[in-house]
Parts: structure tokens; C-alpha cells; sequence
């Protein structure tokens, strides 16, 4: 069949939202099934953080290298390899016998995410115009995207209580396998053109092992300290590595990253604010799954079903987000999305041990997850709007990049401020520990409020009214002209 009719379209942005629903679950759906992974495997407590970090490592490290190949070698390819390597590693977690095992096949899981994450997304970008068309595209892909987050933990529980914790990998087989097979169907091949295809080895390697390097500083400063020599040793050789890399592209004639994609001020912004997105939303999930489950000693079926309401409220806001950016421009929605999540944020922070859902929760949830949709739908949108085809994979492997590496650094950051805080208030003679770790969390959510508000600031600075003004005119003139046409 063509792939250019409005039925192909619909049926290749389904295929693609599914697959990323199935990417962004399998970041969180493990978190809830750890202590039965624990107990299964013989976990030591320091190790069973590897489980959700190996998949983080290798998803961060990989992304941008992913995103140059989804260019040079096909968007279509790479995201059936992505795919077909996902779901192989998730069958082999799955029937994991030992922690390595397990270990093993999570960073495999993450390597293939990072291929198929940026290709899809590309993809996306080459399929539909840029305007209201790429809007509303990406409004469904928000929406997906977001709402996987909170979906993870209730599929997570409800799969942990109901069958086993290896069911959490099981899981992504069949719909991994059958989103391969349905590719070629209605998906339509591209990538940059002849005489841009030659591959930068020397950049591939350096700037991934230096991103990868930087993630696990990160996500391991937590349990090794931020002073220690280990974490500092990781972090200077990760800055090491992507000074190479630099010094690299500027020599290459065929650079893995053309430095001339930066010349673009709304790009610059929009990744510099997809971090700050990702430092303080991402961690925002952990919190609140731990409050629920530790302090308001909730059931991991019940964390989970208290999600519904937060992945309700971000597939809704995600889906305005879009017919708002299409009205307003991305700019000024943005703004008011990182403004919502800093006051999510900061609500949470009134936390409280002998708290409910109804008074602590619920409330806080449901600002941050419309935030949440007015803000991951726009800066997707800016940092994509404008470039040229044959750089879609890259602008999408540094959009991506730029949240995960923000949110393994924003977990670092928060994590070390709650189990500080935390640690100071059972020193200071408490013996309650629901309301030390409450006060942790408090900590922590205000910090992450700060780290919204810096994002709203800099969106201010950083990104153009006037390409926000063009974006807004041109998709209006395709929304009209679409009308005509009816």
C-alpha cells in the first residue's frame, strides 16, 4: 500500500507511539517488581540498583550514536535492529538465572532502546510536514511517551502480583516482535543522502563511551558518594572523552556530529531545557512510587493504580499541547508546562508521614503530569522544527540524549539530597522512619521545583520568539489549507 495516505500515516505514527510506549514502560516497569527480583536472584541491596541502572547506562550512552545511524544507514533499518535486539534481550532477562545474567541482558535492553528511540522519532519528523501535521504527531507521541512512565508502575505491579516478576521483560516480546514484522507494512525508508553516508568510527566511539561513562558517574555517585575519588576519576575521564570527540568532529569531513546543526538558537534552547525537563520530572516518578510504598505503606498493586490519574492527566495535556502549539507557538507553551511542574513540584514538597493520596498525592500529580504534557510536547517540537531531513536523526538522538542524561543526573543530585536529609533527621534522635524519609522527599521536591523553574527561565532566554511566531504561523496555514480541502 502507499505509505503517503492519511490511513498509512496514522497506522505508521501507531506503530511508532506503541513501540516508544513499550521503550519508556521498561524504564520504570522494573522499579516496582525489585524486591521479588531481589529474593529470586540473591540481589545484594547495592546491586539490585543495577537492574534499572544498566538500562539507563547503556539507553544514555547509545542514544546519540543511534540517532547518526538511523541517518546514514536507514530510519526504517535501524529501528527494526533496535526492535529486533530489545525484545531478544528482554526474553533473555526474562529467563535471567543470576544477577550478571539479568545485568547483562538489562544493558543489552537499553542499547537496542537507543536505537529504535531516535529512528522513531526521526521518522516521525521525515514523515510528517513540519506544522500542524508534525503537531499533532507529536502530541500522540508525547502522550504515549509520558503516559509510559506512569503506566510502567501499574503494569509493573499488576504483572508482579499477578504472575512473576520475570513477566515485567516477557511482556515486550510479542509486541517488540510484532511492531518488527509490521515495519516494512507502513513504515517508509529513509536516510541522508549518497554522499553524507560515510561512517565517523572515531567520533562514534569516543562520544559514546564518554556519554556512557558520564551516565554511570551519575547513577552511581549515589551509593559511592559525590566527593569519592571513583566518582570524580568517572567524570573527569568522561569530560576527557567528549573533548576528544570534539576535537574529532572538527577534523572530520564527515562528521558523526555536524557542529553546524547548533548554528540554530531554537535547537541550542530546546536541548539545553529537555535537560532541565529531565532533572526534574524523571526523579519525580521515583519519589513518589517510595513515599507511596515506604512512608503511606501502599502495596506495589496499589502505587501502581495510583498512577492512573497522573497518565491520564499527561495524555490529555499532551494531546492539547499540541492544538496549543499550533495556536500559540512552542514557546509560550513551553513556558506555562515547566511553570505547572515547578508548582507540582513544590506542592510535593509539603509531603507528610501520617499523609493520604487524596491530600498528598493526587493533587500535586495532576498539576505536575499537565505540566509534564505542556512541556515534553513543545521542547520536542522546537528542537526538531526547522532541520533539514538528512540531520532528523541527529536532532532526535540530542533531544533524547539531553533528557536522559538530565534525568540520570537530576536523580543523582536528588537522591543524595533526600538520603542526606534523611540520614541529618534520624541522627538529630528521630526514630520515626516514615517521617525521616518524608522529610527527605520534601527536600528532594523542592529541589526538583527549582530545577523547573531554571528550565521556565531559561526558555525565556534561550529560545526564539520569532521562530516560535514562524512555527505557529505555518502550522496555522496548513491547519487552514487542510480545512479547504474537507
Amino acid at each position: 500500500m502507499t505509505l503517503d495516505t492519511p490511513r498509512a500515516k496514522s497506522l505508521a505514527l501507531l506503530l511508532l507511539a506503541m513501540t516508544q510506549f513499550v521503550l519508556v514502560i521498561d524504564a520504570s516497569i522494573v522499579n516496582v517488581a525489585l524486591p521479588s527480583i531481589g529474593r529470586a536472584l540473591s540481589f545484594s541491596q547495592a546491586d539490585l540498583s543495577w537492574v534499572v541502572n544498566a538500562y539507563t547506562l547503556t539507553f544514555g550512552g547509545f542514544l546519540l550514536l543511534g540517532g547518526r545511524l538511523a541517518d546514514l544507514m536507514g530510519r526504517r533499518r535501524m529501528f527494526m535492529v533496535g526492535l529486533v535486539l530489545f525484545s531478544l534481550a528482554s526474553l533473555l532477562g526474562g529467563l535471567a538465572q543470576s544477577e550478571g545474567w539479568l545485568i547483562a541482558s538489562r544493558a543489552v535492553q537499553g542499547l537496542g532502546g537507543a536505537i529504535v528511540s531516535p529512528a522513531a522519532l526521526s521518522i516521525i519528523t521525515t514523515t510528517f510536514a513540519d506544522g500542524e501535521e508534525r503537531n499533532r504527531a507529536l502530541g500522540v507521541w508525547g502522550a504515549v511517551a509520558g503516559a509510559g512512565g506512569a503506566a510502567g508502575v501499574l503494569l509493573g505491579g499488576v504483572l508482579t502480583s499477578g504472575l512473576s516478576w520475570r513477566w515485567v521483560l516477557f511482556v515486550n516480546v510479542p509486541i517488540g516482535l510484532a511492531c518488527t514484522l509490521l515495519a516494512p507494512r507502513v513504515l517508509r525508508e529513509s536516510h541522508a543522502e549518497a554522499e553524507t553516508r560515510s561512517f565517523d568510527l572515531p567520533g562514534a566511539v569516543t562520544v559514546t563511551a564518554g556519554l556512557a561513562l558520564l551516565v554511570y558517574a551519575l547513577v552511581d555517585a549515589v551509593n559511592v558518594g559525590w566527593g569519592s575519588t571513583a566518582t570524580l576519576g568517572k567524570i573527569a575521564g568522561a569530560v576527557a572523552l567528549l573533548a576528544v570527540f570534539l576535537a574529532i568532529e572538527t577534523r572530520q569531513r564527515a562528521p558523526l556530529m555536524p557542529f553546524s546543526i547548533f548554528r540554530q538558537r531554537t535547537l541550542r534552547g530546546a536541548d539545553t531545557v529537555a535537560l532541565l525537563i529531565g532533572m526534574s520530572l524523571f526523579s519525580m516518578f521515583f519519589f513518589v512510587s517510595l513515599y507511596m510504598q515506604e512512608v503511606l505503606h501502599y502495596s506495589a498493586l496499589k502505587t501502581g493504580l495510583c498512577y492512573l490519574p497522573l497518565a491520564v492527566g499527561i495524555i490529555a495535556s499532551a494531546a492539547g499541547a499540541s492544538v496549543a502549539v499550533t495556536r500559540f507557538g512552542f514557546k509560550s507553551i513551553l513556558l506555562s508546562g515547566l511553570l505547572l511542574i515547578a508548582g507540582g513540584l513544590f506542592w510535593f514538597s509539603k509531603v507528610r508521614a501520617g499523609g493520604s493520596f487524596a491530600g498528598d498525592v493526587l493533587g500535586p500529580s495532576l498539576l505536575a503530569a499537565f505540566g509534564l504534557g505542556l512541556s515534553f510536547v513543545p521542547v520536542t517540537i522546537a528542537a526538531v522544527s526547522g532541520i533539514a531531513p538528512h540531520e532528523a536523526g541527529l536532532a532526535s538522538g540530542l533531544v533524547n540524549t539531553s533528557q536522559q542524561v538530565g534525568g540520570a543526573l537530576g536523580l543523582a543530585i536528588l537522591a543524595t539530597i533526600a538520603n542526606t536529609r534523611t540520614n541529618d533527621v534520624l541522627r538529630a534522635g528521630t526514630h520515626n522512619l516514615p517521617a525521616a524519609l518524608a522529610s527527605g522527599f520534601d527536600r528532594a521536591f523542592l529541589v526538583g521545583a527549582g530545577f523547573a523553574l531554571a528550565g521556565a527561565l531559561l526558555t525565556i532566554v534561550l529560545i526564539s520568539s520569532r521562530d516560535s511566531r514562524a512555527h505557529s504561523d505555518v502550522a496555522r496555514q496548513g491547519e487552514a489549507a487542510g480545512a479547504s480541502l474537507l
